[in-house]
């Protein structure tokens, strides 16, 4: 059998490591993009070795994930990588996790509203990017039959949160390209959804001005009386990434203990 890997966006910190741990704990090895400066990389080394730990292979990249350059780098570092393996290796699930955009409000009575370039740069990096790399990932042949792309979406897709209009825009827009891959890569057998998480404990929720108060509602609102962890999408993405979901596309996923419902 080809050894089995996975590509995860964003895979440093979050949901992104979380499922990169439990990915390789189900037997994949992992290809990990993130970005980090030199303070983050103990942090980074961390995961490696714990999915390294797994007796899984980790290779990771330290990279803008919305770069069209970089990206084609490390696709051809991925592809030379996965021809080594006797039969060759392939990409059978992709997370696509990164959470950097600008949190402003859209209007500011004296203050610092949103600007054209922080709205694209959030639309790109969350949401459009995961067309960009999906298609390269296919034109190179790495992503076959029965491969799966998951995309991590918020309920800010549909509600409004303080501060996090732009990132709710790119959420509803991944949502949106969730959709339309799935239906155009249906016919190639591949599987394409979203993860609707919970209010989770990760550094980019911190990153949201006012979260406690966030985290306070949550908290009242959830029926299951506590926040989503990590390592409850992370197990839900193993689950979903099994031969028995494969007529599961085109759909968010949620993983929230019911908190969406209420």
């Amino acid at each position: 059998m080809s050894q089995k890997w996975a590509l995860i966006l964003g895979a440093s910190s979050g949901f992104g490591a979380a499922c990169a741990l439990a990915l390789a704990r189900a037997g994949y090895s992992i290809f990990g993009v993130h970005m980090d400066l030199r303070s983050g990389m103990p942090r980074v080394q961390e995961v490696i070795d714990a999915i390294r730990a797994a007796g899984q292979e980790a290779v990771f990249f330290n990279m803008n994930a919305a770069d069209e350059v970089k990206r084609g780098a490390a696709l051809e570092a991925m592809q030379a990588r996965l021809g080594q393996s006797t039969p060759p290796g392939s990409v059978h699930v992709v997370l696509h996790s990164l959470a950097v955009g600008t949190l402003r409000p859209f209007i500011a009575d004296g203050g610092e509203a949103i600007t054209k370039p922080q709205m694209d740069m959030t639309l790109d990096v969350m949401a459009n990017s995961l067309v960009y790399w999906v298609q390269d990932l296919v034109a190179r042949g790495m992503l076959g039959e029965d491969g799966r792309v998951f995309a991590m979406t918020s309920a800010g897709s549909h509600r409004v949160i303080p501060y996090y209009g732009a990132v709710s825009a790119a959420k509803a827009a991944l949502e949106s390209h969730v959709r339309q891959l799935a239906c155009e890569l249906a016919p190639r057998g591949i599987r394409v959804n979203a993860i609707q998480a919970g209010l989770t404990d990760t550094p980019a929720m911190r990153k949201i001005p006012g979260h406690e108060k966030v985290v306070e509602y949550a908290l009242q609102m959830n029926p299951s009386r506590r926040m989503t962890r990590v390592e409850d999408v992370a197990g839900a993405l193993v689950s979903f990434s099994s031969p028995g979901t494969g007529w599961i596309t085109g759909t968010v996923i949620r993983v929230d203990g019911g908190e969406d419902v209420i």
